[in-house]
């Protein structure tokens, strides 16, 4: 028995640089940045030491119905929106409730819920707590009114492994699509944490960058001046078949994804594993999994952070696996323009590989100074063409919990 092929057939976003896909792909490639000042007064009440971030460009509770927001924590709502524009886009597939699934990430969930639910307890008691607000808070709230919203009975299953997440959830749904038990399933990631006590946490740790006075350029991976990661939130979904049930309905086939790899590195809960070796196998795994070769791959789209560990790390990695090819290779580290959408980062990432490879061009990476000799990558603040032949490309994840996931997609 063959196993089936797996296409991407529609995509949906919802980004610090884009209200949609399209714009947000857009905005990429015109060499946009998302990250701003934040402009709320709890920035200056706690005093917090980093007071931007890169915020969705449009809010989701302006773009859902108010009834169906307010039972929606924000992270949910980035949801909602993204897999509604995905759906829309595949051209809302005639499927059997009991065969759509979801597998649907998020790397903290619904802190905005908690946070706020513990104020009023706090200030008003417990009689003020809203009854929805473990339904909101919940790490699998997304999946589950995914499911809810397009009738998915297949299954609805969350994937939570921090900034891993989304590209994870992907894999994920790979697999279950191979193994039949489903026919289509939306899958993606979502995070909305831009809240004063993440950026307090994250900056306790020396992860954010401190560039307060200029954050359109705060995010720069593979830059020799590079300080630390931007915040930012949003959701990606993209809308995955067998090809089988996509060439039957008709549907537009954006790509296929051939490949996919998981581990762990066992190493440190916040550290990556120096030598790379859990990264380095998630890219062999990959690989392995779509049948090709380092020299089949035209294109990588880095995770790339902008800490000044983690980038070397990531190219150390990919250089184990990939050798000298890996330095020949187009590269882009989106975060520059979009920051780091935690849980969600994964689903945009694979989103803008798939639309690389169809495009034949690789965003820009912006923010670069001067590129640090420890992260040689082919990256440039300028697109670089992709060629007239086949494409393979692999999108990297790498979280907190020594969690890699890395998937690969090819043109179709």
């Amino acid at each position: 028995m063959s196993t089936p092929r797996i296409v991407v057939t529609g995509i949906g976003a919802t980004s610090p640089i884009g209200a949609t896909a399209q714009e947000s792909w857009d905005a990429l490639l015109d060499g946009a940045s998302g990250a701003r000042t934040l402009e709320y007064d709890w920035v200056e009440k706690y005093q917090l030491p980093v007071t931007f971030a890169a915020q969705a460009k449009v809010r989701p509770d302006t773009v859902l119905p108010r009834p169906v927001s307010k039972r929606l924590d924000p992270a949910s709502q980035f949801a909602m929106v993204a897999a509604q524009e995905a759906w829309e886009d595949a051209g809302s597939p005639e499927v059997a409730p009991e065969r759509l699934g979801v597998d649907f990430a998020t790397g903290i969930g619904g802190v905005w819920t908690l946070l706020d639910a513990w104020d009023v307890l706090r200030d008003k008691g417990p009689r003020r707590v809203m009854p929805m607000t473990v339904p909101m808070l919940m790490p699998n709230a997304a999946a589950g009114n995914l499911s809810l919203h397009f009738g998915a009975r297949a299954y609805a299953r969350t994937v939570a492994s921090a900034c891993a997440s989304s590209t994870e959830s992907i894999v994920n749904a790979v697999e279950h699509l191979r193994a039949g038990l489903a026919d289509v399933v939306i899958a993606g990631g979502t995070e909305s944490a831009i809240h004063p006590i993440t950026i307090a946490s994250f900056a306790s740790m020396q992860a954010l960058s401190r560039r307060n006075d200029d954050p359109a350029t705060a995010s720069r991976p593979g830059s020799i001046d590079r300080d630390g990661f931007v915040m930012g939130e949003g959701a990606a979904v993209l809308i995955l078949e067998t090809e089988e049930h996509a060439r039957a309905r008709g549907a537009k086939i954006y790509a296929a994804v051939v490949g996919g790899g998981v581990t762990a590195d066992s190493y440190h809960i916040t550290a990556n594993d120096p030598e790379g070796h859990g990264a380095a196998r998630a890219v062999e795994m990959a690989l392995a999994m779509a049948d090709a070769s380092p020299a089949d791959i035209t294109h990588i789209n880095a995770h790339a952070t902008s800490t000044p560990v983690g980038d070397p790390n990531e190219y150390q990695a990919l250089k184990a696996v990939l050798g000298d090819r890996v330095d020949e290779i187009p590269v882009s580290a989106t975060k520059a323009s979009t920051g780091h959408l935690l849980g969600g980062t994964g689903a945009l990432e694979a989103m803008f590989t798939i639309l690389a490879i169809r495009d034949r061009v690789a965003p820009p990476t912006i923010n670069i100074t001067t590129q640090d000799p420890e992260v040689p990558f082919r990256i440039s603040g300028e697109k670089q063409a992709l060629g007239s032949g086949p494409q393979l490309a692999i999108s990297n994840s790498f979280g907190f919990g020594g969690h890699n996931a890395v998937a690969a997609f090819t043109t179709v």
